[in-house]
């Protein structure tokens, strides 16, 4: 037997699941319930038909109390001194009254409705006309069990009790009356056993008590709860449920007390079912704590068999399995490999950990590899920049340079509006490339402000301008009459419309039409830019926001871009925690650009979002003249910049290295230093961290002037002590006005 059972627990681990379901509960539970239940509906079956009994026999005694004053009435029309004198009428009734406990008065009631002879003294004149007892015992001429009344006579809770008196011509003369005292009608039902919380109410056909226990004088009167009027009103063949007004629920049985010729009045006692249920309970309570004798033994039994035979070697697995989620791909299980189930899943724990170390260690080795390639990649476009930049510096100051002193030639002030806007293509270029980079590893931060939308489409349509004037394109805005506020990067902004322009005059034949529709759609604003160019198929749809994503590029089209301004687009938007979309019906027949940004419903006062003015002209800046430190070792853009300050009357060094700018700013004390970053000998900010040791510096404006624009480059120029920084080509306009601020602030010194 024991071999058996070890063969049994050992064999595999559904057989030594089974062994621990042998000894569960479940079967035992089952019956545990279904017995009980059993138990509880016999209890209220028993109940039930003791409850019926009992009612019966309450309404069988206030029956038979009922009984017994018909017949007095009966016999006391027979008598000849009733109807004899209010005197010897009085005198009878007072002897009857003393004859019967349980009634209150006995009384004579005429015709009219007053009471000329009662057992009880009256102390003034009573009617009782207007009583329905009196009205059904002349009408029905028979018996009348009437409703609940306060007696007018005796001032006490009865009911009254008529009886036509009937001469020998047939014609009712009068109604004899026993008044009934409440409190005596309830001494007929006192031997009736009732347990704790239960009740036994009798009503009238009104449904005011006349009889309950217990607390009777407190009831009497008051109506019986509808749920129990409406149980009353039904059949009676089965007791029925009822919550009480104090909350209980009792199990309620009826019954009418005599015929209907004796009276409509109906008796109910309710027993809670909680006292009906209570020996059930207490069996499935007993039950239970069988139960829980049963569990507690099962628990013993798989601890002591389960314990050894499953549950430390699952706590092995376990632990390894834990141990390989934490990074610890040299965990193994340890345990023995076998033919049951428990031994095949540590195999396969351990062939997974085993694998698991292999491809992390190749994993790690291409995160290595990415990473650094990531590294050279951002490394590479910062130095792509920087490249790109030192050029475009000298270009663009030289010919914002030429323009001011040759102002008054035509010819060339056209030439250098067209280098001024070429560098400024080939910048914007290169900041949508850097921008991309930053987009998508998340490295943009925005500038958030409630501003309005008509100022950004302003703005980027005076950004475009030059290419729409160029290319002759008729551009129609559909803005709102009021504000269309948001809440939002305005400079941001003003990118992603300029860039949706941009794509629209680039695919737009010359002449063509560009119109731009800004409207508010539900909790959004929608801005529409629509085109009549050469639109798109539907495979460009689906990818026109991806990186590096263009149409057909056609000799008119020379200045498509790499394909980044609508990849760009669609990244600054999301970040507004807006939508874009595009769509096209085709070839040749336009395309149409949409974007959703979410409205803001309660604008700042003074006109949110409103851009600062525009900068001013050198020409316009106020200040006198500067001493200024220029240290780039790019010859042609120091000379430039060298030239441009001169010109704006300012007095100037150059120096190609930082050792030269240091013995310069020792002899030259410059009040503003315009530092290249990227110097062969020392970098600009080491650069800027000497200049603030040295005395003639110390006070002096130190200004960033550099091809790098990454936010770490900012923040490096930042914490070296750079006060302003400025990346290449320097925008003249911006350059002149920072000077001449530092020129105010000297002369207010």
């Amino acid at each position: 037997m024991s071999s058996l059972l070890g063969r049994f627990r050992l064999n595999s681990l559904r057989s030594r699941l089974m062994l621990l379901v042998a000894l569960a509960i479940t079967p035992i539970a089952i019956v545990t319930v279904l017995g009980g239940l059993r138990e509880r509906e016999a209890a209220i079956r028993a109940s039930e038909e003791n409850l019926k009994r009992l009612t019966g026999l309450a309404a069988a005694n206030e029956a038979q109390s009922i009984e017994r004053a018909r017949q007095i009435l009966v016999d006391l029309v027979s008598v000849p001194d009733l109807m004899s004198g209010p005197a010897r009428c009085n005198a009878l009734l007072a002897d009857v009254l003393d004859r019967n406990e349980g009634y209150v008065n006995f009384g004579l009631i005429q015709m009219d409705g007053e009471v000329t002879c009662s057992a009880v003294p009256m102390l003034h004149p009573v009617n009782l006309g207007d009583r329905r007892h009196f009205k059904r015992a002349v009408s029905e001429r028979r018996f009348i069990a009437g409703d609940y009344v306060f007696g007018r006579v005796i001032r006490k809770h009865t009911i009254n009790l008529t009886y036509p008196v009937i001469d020998r011509r047939g014609q009712v003369v009068a109604v004899v009356f026993a008044a009934m005292d409440l409190a005596g009608l309830d001494t007929f039902v006192n031997d009736i056993s009732l347990a704790p919380g239960s009740i036994l109410e009798t009503a009238d056909s009104s449904g005011a008590l006349i009889s309950r226990r217990p607390d009777p004088e407190r009831y009497f009167g008051q109506k019986i709860s509808p749920a129990l009027r409406e149980a009353m009103r039904g059949p009676h063949q089965r007791a029925v449920v009822v919550r009480g007004e104090d909350g209980v629920e009792r199990l309620h049985a009826f019954a009418r007390v005599g015929p209907p010729s004796l009276s409509e009045y109906t008796v109910t006692i309710g027993v809670p079912t909680a006292t009906i249920t209570a020996v059930a309970r207490e069996a499935q309570l007993m039950s239970l704590l069988g139960l829980g004798a049963t569990t507690l033994l099962a628990m013993l039994a798989a601890w002591l068999a389960g314990d050894k035979l499953i549950v430390q070697r699952v706590r092995k697995l376990m632990i390894t399995a834990r141990r390989i989620a934490a990074g610890d791909l040299d965990a193994r299980s340890g345990i023995e490999y076998g033919r049951e189930e428990i031994g095949r899943l540590a195999e396969a724990l351990d062939e997974m950990a085993e694998t698991l170390q292999k491809k992390e260690s190749a994993r790690s080795l291409a995160e290595r590899e990415l990473r650094a390639a990531d590294q050279r990649k951002d490394e590479f476009l910062a130095m792509l920049a920087h490249e790109l930049r030192n050029p475009l510096a000298p270009i663009s100051t030289g010919a914002h340079l030429l323009k001011l002193l040759h102002s008054d030639n035509a010819q060339i002030t056209q030439t250098c509006a067209i280098i001024a806007r070429q560098v400024e293509h080939m910048t914007s270029l290169v900041d949508d490339l850097l921008d991309v980079s930053r987009v998508t590893r998340g490295l943009v931060s925005l500038s958030t402000q409630v501003l309005d939308l008509r100022n950004v489409v302003d703005d980027a349509a005076e950004q475009i301008r030059p290419l729409i004037t160029a290319r002759r394109h008729k551009v129609i805005l559909e803005l709102p009459n009021g504000p269309a506020n948001v809440k939002g990067d305005h400079k941001r902004l003003v990118q992603v419309v300029a860039n949706l322009l941009g794509n629209a005059t680039k695919y737009t034949p010359e002449g063509g039409h560009i119109t731009l529709q800004l409207k508010e759609s539900g909790a959004d604003y929608v801005l529409s830019v629509t085109d009549d160019g050469i639109g798109m198929e539907p495979g460009l749809v689906a990818r026109v926001f991806d990186l590096f994503t263009q149409a057909e590029r056609t000799p008119d089209r020379s200045q498509g871009g790499l394909g980044l301004g609508l990849a760009l687009a669609k990244s600054l938007v999301e970040l507004h925690g807006g939508s874009v979309g595009a769509d096209s019906a085709g070839l040749g027949k336009g395309s149409t650009f949409t974007v959703r940004l979410p409205r803001h419903a309660h604008p700042q006062d003074g006109a949110p979002g409103t851009p600062p003015p525009p900068p001013r002209t050198a020409a316009g800046m106020p200040g006198g003249a500067l001493r200024v430190l220029v240290v780039d070792d790019n010859l042609d853009a120091a000379h430039t910049l060298n030239l441009f300050l001169g010109a704006a009357g300012h007095e100037v060094e150059i120096a190609y290295c930082a050792a030269d700018a240091l013995e310069v700013a020792k002899v030259f004390s410059p009040q503003v230093c315009l530092l290249d970053i990227g110097l062969p000998d020392m970098d600009g900010n080491e650069l800027a961290r000497r200049l603030r040791r040295l005395p003639q510096t110390t006070a002096s404006t130190l200004v960033a002037a550099t091809g790098y624009g990454r936010q770490q480059d900012r923040d490096a120029a930042r914490q070296a002590g750079f006060d302003h920084y400025m990346v290449k080509p320097v925008n003249t306009v911006e350059l002149s006005e920072l000077l001449a601020r530092i020129a105010a602030r000297a002369e207010q010194a």
